[in-house]
């Protein structure tokens, strides 16, 4: 074990698993290998290590992450050692596998395991010629088993039916929004992404759907009804098998009578938290009726707490993340129509009411997205900085220049002041130079910038700030709001 570890060797052997097994992030739809079967064979030479603790299944368009890491929160608060698997990570690749303890400490899967995990199974790799997200979801599993973890609260890649997690048979199933977004792989219609999210809905196990929707919600039914049918314990009961699910939207969850109070102090501040605040509410209530969960502190103090402080405990970041003070920046990996209609909603709101002067915006997107869906929702009177990350899914600022004017244009407004950066960090030095000008011309003016449009324009911009100590010197506060 260990054998030859070094952090040079460690990063060397990253940087070969990231090249010889490139992610669907940095790849796109190349690196998606749907179907679950090499999955199902690795996790038979495992040792199954999923079946030793109780897992919490999230799928869904967006707010993934952040109802992941609310109950993941909650979960350690209530007293139960609890792993977290999301992605994409935002520095480290380790961010995607964390460990919560009842006294609120917070473990990262360590160097030293990951390098034995890869040199042990390299072979079986090659042999299964996995991706790298099943490589990752199997080194979690593991991991999480060596821990000895009581629960896991596991967040799907893409999809939910065919997707690398879904070898796992859950104790709660939740999907928390569905939108359209990697239409290429999912589908082109709400109801074809909605079928694939509700692959990971299993006999016997409770649902919690985030958000209803006219076009979605018989499917989901339909899926709960058709995949409990054969279940002795129903006796063809439908509605029995119905009060296996539940819509948090059309639902009161214990707890919501405060969901202002909670807003007002959560650490995550992003508008659209309300919607996965009562997501996660809905999911509390649901494991607050399942024997598995059976005295664990579900006490209204310590959730409301553990919900509030949720990005300090489980140090989550790039949801409406506040990277400095002065100047203001705020970064979110909010990448498609359905989550960007939030931020920019969100950003408008903070320039008309006067608590900033000014609006910069950093934006970047990947070439696969549906970028046009997003422009027309770009607040009018900001100044744009257009960029690329480099992965070879960017795309082009210029591209996306010419995207913004075309929607100007057919929208018939006048389009804002607007700009291309060559890369990330020219971009963020462009935003603090225009800062530093606002300023320069009137001293009472307090410019936002916001940067985001892309997880690795955010990824980026983050790295480089810290690596270059950009901000030092600057009144530069917690990573969070």
């Amino acid at each position: 074990m260990h054998n030859n570890f070094s952090e040079t060797a460690y990063q060397e052997m990253l940087q070969k698993l990231f090249h010889r097994f490139p992610s669907f992030q940095k790849a796109g739809a190349s690196a998606y290998k749907p179907g679950i079967a090499n999955m199902e064979f690795f996790d038979q030479l495992a040792g199954h290590p999923h079946r030793a603790y109780k897992i919490i299944h999230v799928a869904g368009t967006n707010g993934k992450g952040s109802v992941s890491n609310m109950l993941a929160s909650v979960l350690g608060a209530a007293g139960l050692r609890t792993g977290l698997y999301t992605s994409p990570h935002i520095l480290d690749f380790r961010e995607r596998m964390r460990l919560i303890s009842p006294d609120g400490s917070i473990e990262y899967v360590s160097k030293e395991y990951v390098w034995d995990f890869v040199h042990r199974w390299g072979e079986t790799f090659d042999h299964l010629d996995l991706s790298f997200f099943e490589i990752t979801t199997m080194m979690a599993l593991c991991w999480f088993a060596d821990m000895k973890v009581d629960a896991l609260v596991l967040e799907t890649g893409l999809g939910g039916r065919l997707d690398s997690t879904n070898i796992v048979t859950p104790v709660l199933s939740v999907i928390t929004n569905i939108g359209l977004d990697h239409c290429d792989l999912l589908g082109g219609t709400l109801e074809e992404i909605a079928f694939e999210k509700a692959g990971i809905i299993k006999p016997g196990v409770r649902v919690v759907v985030g958000e209803s929707n006219d076009l979605t919600d018989p499917v989901f039914e339909r899926k709960v009804l058709y995949t409990n049918l054969p279940e002795p314990m129903f006796m063809g009961d439908r509605s029995r098998i119905m009060s296996f699910l539940t819509f948090a939207d059309k639902s009161v969850p214990h707890l919501w009578d405060r969901h202002d109070e909670i807003l007002r102090k959560m650490d995550l501040q992003g508008i659209y938290q309300k919607k996965n605040l009562r997501t996660v509410l809905a999911a509390l209530d649901t494991l607050r009726m399942d024997g598995n969960f059976a005295g664990c502190d579900f006490s209204d103090e310590k959730t409301a707490e553990a919900i509030i402080h949720t990005a300090e405990r489980m140090d989550f970041h790039g949801r409406w993340e506040k990277l400095s003070d002065s100047p203001y920046i705020i970064c979110d990996i909010g990448h498609n129509e359905h989550g960007l209609k939030y931020n920019f909603a969100q950003l408008k709101s903070m320039t008309d009411s006067g608590e900033f002067s000014d609006l910069i915006i950093v934006y970047g997107s990947v070439a696969d997205k549906d970028v046009d869906a997003v422009m027309h929702l770009l607040p009018s009177g900001a100044r744009y900085i257009f960029t690329n990350a480099s992965t070879t899914r960017a795309l082009p600022g210029e591209k996306v220049l010419e995207k913004y004017l075309a929607s100007c244009k057919n929208e018939n407004t006048a389009p804002g002041v607007a700009e291309v950066a060559e890369n990330v960090p020219e971009a963020v030095l462009r935003a603090l130079d225009l800062c530093e000008s606002i300023v320069a011309e009137n001293p009472h003016a307090k410019p936002l910038i916001y940067i985001g449009g892309s997880t690795y324009v955010v990824s980026e911009a983050v790295e480089f700030i810290s690596r270059t100590q950009l901000l030092r010197g600057r009144q530069q506060e917690s990573r969070h709001i």
